[in-house]
């Protein structure tokens, strides 16, 4: 077998099951009425469409939450629907999910219906008040629920346990989308088909909110990057100019790691309508305005993250004892603070909480990985938060300022009440295959890993093993020496490079040395010239 049949079979791909994941079929879509309530929604909403209704989409300031509201303003277009808003919640006046005094305007302004995109299914309170003042609500989400479910109209989730859908792991903007796929039975407006236009949102929204790339997600995200390479956004066209994307090569990378920091750097900074602006710009004049500021917004956060960075890793070596760091500072912008927490994880291998204090109040993030669940941690403190909530791996608590060492004290203890085993290893990566020599590694080789996009949560990159190469050189780079270059030669004398950026200490193997590697092909062009090198995950010693 060639070396991507040997990657095919390691992850589970035989026989029909091959075509099936390279070339998902669009139209084996899973029926949008088996996701609970979503026949109450479809009804609640032909109501609002006879008689023209005020509606109010209530989204949330990520991109989850953004490509979201913007599928659903534009479906609702479609489908005829004459009086309807978007409500973007400010990270720093609202904070997340639906909050009574949103409530209260939202309904003072004359609508009778909200419908909450990525967030509404624990705001039982928020809900109940909206019904107080005649407005009614459905929900469409994808986090966690409660055991009883609010009073909302309809609550489609496919996180609940009484219903049949078959694929739990959607993300806020799939569910919308299959909302829309489930009113095209219902109302004129969009024919079938017509709603593949909406793909283009689906993809950005799933890959950035890291949700699994199976089963629907990796069908939706597949031909979604096709209709974002000629979308007829104006918007996304002009982001994807200042992000110097080429659409004729996009790939999940590209959301991930260009389009996607743009977009929620608004949300960090400042407040999120400016990238709904942008989604929504009708002209090329406006959208490459909007675009130039989400990128300039972008370079500030960039600025604003790595001083914070710098402060907390000084920070860290306090508590570097701690298996759990709960890290604060009253400077640190909780709309940045998550990312900086994901960047002490990488370096520190710990469940990592970045706090920003607020005078008497503190607000930030969580990142975890393993048998940790941040947000498990969270409901253990209880007693002394004001709120928190979320996922396992991602999380985000509010508390008195003066219980952070209180809270240290808990989600350490709570911690260490796991008995958890040998938890770093898992963040060590793995290998796909392992090779005996580079000389299957080849320009053809990575075209053909190029057909496992789009790579995401669920899907990783392929990943190669190769032991006892020899290093024949080794080169430093970046202003604090931090990035490493190594050339490398196997057995039989093939030589390749192969490159880690901010490398841990033990990666700066010497000249004659002998090392195993584990790294991802990649083609790199420089000056009309290609080359294959590798990105360099893990190095290890006898």
């Amino acid at each position: 077998m060639s070396l991507f049949q040997d990657i095919l079979t390691a992850r589970g791909l035989t026989g029909d099951t091959v075509a099936t994941f390279l070339s998902p079929d669009y139209e084996k879509k899973h029926d949008p009425f088996l996701l609970p309530d979503m026949d109450k929604a479809v009804e609640r909403l032909a109501q609002a469409r006879k008689v023209q209704e005020k509606i109010t989409i209530y989204g949330d300031y990520d991109i989850d939450g953004l490509t979201a509201t913007t599928l659903l303003l534009d479906a609702f277009g479609s489908f005829g629907f004459q009086d309807v808003h978007a409500f973007i919640p400010n990270r720093f006046v609202e904070g997340y999910g639906l909050t009574i005094d949103a409530v209260n305007d939202i309904a003072a302004s004359g609508t009778t219906l909200i419908v909450t995109v990525d967030c509404g299914s624990l705001s039982h309170k928020e809900i109940a008040r909206a019904n107080e003042l005649g407005v009614d609500v459905v929900v469409t989400d994808h986090h966690n629920v409660s055991d009883v479910q609010s009073s909302a109209v309809a609550v489609v989730n496919p996180k609940r346990t009484d219903h049949s859908y078959p694929f739990i792991d959607l993300a806020g903007v799939g569910v919308a989308f299959k909302l829309v796929q489930a009113l095209q039975t219902r109302l004129d407006g969009l024919p079938a088909g017509n709603e593949k236009w909406l793909l283009d949102l689906v993809a950005l929204g799933t890959v950035c909110d890291v949700v699994t790339l199976v089963d629907e997600n990796r069908t939706n995200v597949y031909w979604g990057l096709k209709v974002l390479a000629k979308t007829r956004r104006p918007g996304l066209r002009a982001l994807m100019a200042v992000a110097r994307v080429e659409p004729n090569t996009l790939n999940s990378r590209s959301l991930g790691f260009a389009l996607g920091p743009r977009m929620n750097a608004a949300g960090r900074l400042e407040t999120a309508r400016h990238s709904l602006d942008m989604l929504l710009a009708a002209d090329e004049e406006t959208a490459l305005e909007k675009a130039e500021q989400l990128d300039a917004l972008n370079v500030s956060r960039r600025s604003d993250q790595d001083a914070i960075f710098k402060q907390a890793l000084l920070q860290a070596e306090l508590y570097k004892d701690d298996p759990v760091l709960v890290l604060s500072g009253p400077d640190w912008n909780h709309g940045i603070v998550g990312i900086v927490a994901a960047k002490i994880v990488e370096r520190y291998k710990k469940p990592t909480y970045v706090l920003q204090e607020m005078g008497d109040v503190a607000k930030g993030s969580a990142r975890s990985y393993g048998g940790f669940s941040a947000v498990a941690a969270i409901r253990a403190s209880d007693d002394i938060i004001t709120k928190g909530g979320g996922h396992t791996l991602a999380a985000g608590v509010t508390l008195p300022t003066n219980q952070i060492d209180a809270f240290r004290t808990r989600v350490n203890d709570f911690y260490k009440s796991l008995r958890l085993n040998d938890q770093r290893s898992l963040l060590l990566p793995t290998a796909d295959v392992v090779i005996d020599d580079l000389s299957e590694v080849s320009e053809e080789f990575i075209e053909q890993l190029a057909q496992l996009e789009p790579f995401g949560s669920g899907n990783p990159e392929p990943i190669l093993r190769i032991e006892s190469v020899m290093v024949t050189d080794q080169r430093r780079m970046g202003a604090e020496n931090q990035h490493l270059k190594l050339e490398v030669k196997d057995r039989t004398g093939k030589r390749m490079q192969v490159l880690a950026f901010s490398a841990p200490e033990h990666f700066f193997a010497e000249p004659g040395d002998q090392i195993h590697i584990l790294f991802q092909p990649m083609l790199n062009e420089w000056q009309g010239r290609r080359s294959v090198e590798g990105k360099l995950l893990h190095v290890e010693r006898d």
